[in-house]
């Protein structure tokens, strides 16, 4: 049986071509699943975990489908964060160039009318929600002509209170468009959402059944509030050769984090909602280029991040619950590749975790470092059936 390729899935030779030359020769399996459909110009709904290969897999499509004579912009991705943004249309560009096709970025906190006049120039345009409606509100950008939109990680849009401002936007659009739907998952009100925004879809699932990240060696170490710090300090000591995600709960826990870490020699950076939109790219481009190895990030900073090397993934706080703790973990071992989870437990938050870790199925990698897991939290439900309170 023939290995599938871009070319059998219907990529054209130049786009195959410029895959190739970054090394990117297998498409990964959301890509094989939902880029014939989308070529056809099929409206697509994709459960795709992040990490999977989904820019590629509506990129690839966008970017044969577009006329790069036609009117601009012809395509519109929104994702949720101006972090993701970047990384998108970095993605973009390098397939786009192959057929003569420009893509812009237009995300807040960087200035707004040579942003718009990139983004009416271009013809695939990603942008965050936020900004984009700003654009459209000052007559800056003109939206009549879109022929597809993407919504990427639409999940974490609505997570991030974005879906009024996604719902004017798409009211903007022409009713004739095609339309691509990701998120990590696809019910409720997620579901909702993209029936709406969708006419008779193809709907694909990517590894439907993985309940935590593949590839990864997860990773418990008890520790106590005065000897976490030192703890981190030496895990970190064991990552050279990559790059080291560590997560904390609050804002000012990345400043203090970081502040204890250069007191203790360790070159780090902090990546948070705090920040400007200026200081936190700086922050990025000096963990990517490797000038740092180690940034300290909260949940919502770094939500979209992608990095290859990134080797380690640090909860130097917990995550609040499983879903937490994959979207954090998915940091690293991303589309196949190794890495490292690592927790650190204090013996007041070994309840919760073991919990979390019990419903990964993660039981022998926390009794491993000598910590027992807790007995599921019960549910207290009335004689008649209704009310009480539920747990894990």
């Amino acid at each position: 049986m023939s290995e599938t390729t871009f070319r059998s899935l219907g990529a054209s030779a130049p786009v195959a071509d410029a895959l190739a030359q970054r090394g990117i020769t297998t498409p990964f399996e959301i890509q094989e699943l939902v880029v014939p459909d989308a070529l056809a110009g099929q409206d697509v709904l994709a459960k795709a975990p992040t990490g999977s290969g989904k820019t590629l897999a509506f990129g690839i499509p966008l970017v044969e489908r577009i006329d790069p004579n036609g009117p601009t912009p012809a395509a519109l991705v929104l994702v949720p964060t101006r972090e993701l943004a970047s990384q998108v249309g970095e993605v973009l560009e390098n397939v786009a160039a192959a057929r003569g096709l420009r893509v812009a970025t237009a995300y807040g906190g960087v200035g707004l009318r040579d942003q718009a006049k990139r983004a009416a120039n271009a013809h695939l345009l990603v942008a965050t929600p936020g900004r984009l409606e700003d654009l459209a509100n000052r007559r800056l950008l003109s939206l009549d002509k879109i022929q597809a939109l993407v919504l990427d990680e639409a999940d974490r849009m609505l997570d991030m209170g974005f879906q009024p401002q996604v719902d004017r936007i798409v009211r903007r659009l022409p009713a004739k468009r095609q339309t691509m739907f990701f998120s990590a998952t696809l019910d409720g009100e997620v579901g909702r959402l993209a029936r709406s925004y969708t006419d008779d879809p193809a709907r694909h699932e990517a590894n439907p059944e993985a309940e935590t990240v593949e590839e990864v060696d997860h990773q418990f170490v008890q520790v106590t509030p005065e000897t976490k710090v030192q703890t981190l300090v030496d895990l970190l000591g064991q990552a050279e050769g990559g790059h080291a995600l560590v997560f904390v709960r609050t804002r000012r826990g990345a400043d203090r984090l970081l502040a204890k870490l250069r007191e203790r020699g360790v070159s780090a950076v902090a990546m948070h909602g705090d920040m400007t939109q200026q200081a936190r790219e700086k922050a990025w481009a000096r963990f990517e280029s490797g000038k740092v190895t180690t940034l300290v990030a909260t949940d919502v900073a770094a939500r979209g991040l992608d990095l290859q090397s990134i080797t380690y993934v640090i909860n130097f706080d917990p995550p609040d619950d499983n879903k937490g703790y994959v979207h954090r973990v998915g940091r690293t071992g991303r589309a196949g590749r190794a890495g490292t989870g690592v927790t650190l437990v204090t013996r007041d938050q070994q309840a919760d975790v073991s919990r979390i870790a019990a419903r990964l199925d993660l039981r022998e990698e926390f009794t491993s470092s000598g910590m027992t897991v807790a007995p599921p939290k019960l549910v207290y439900t009335s004689r008649k059936g209704r009310g009480g309170r539920r747990g894990w």
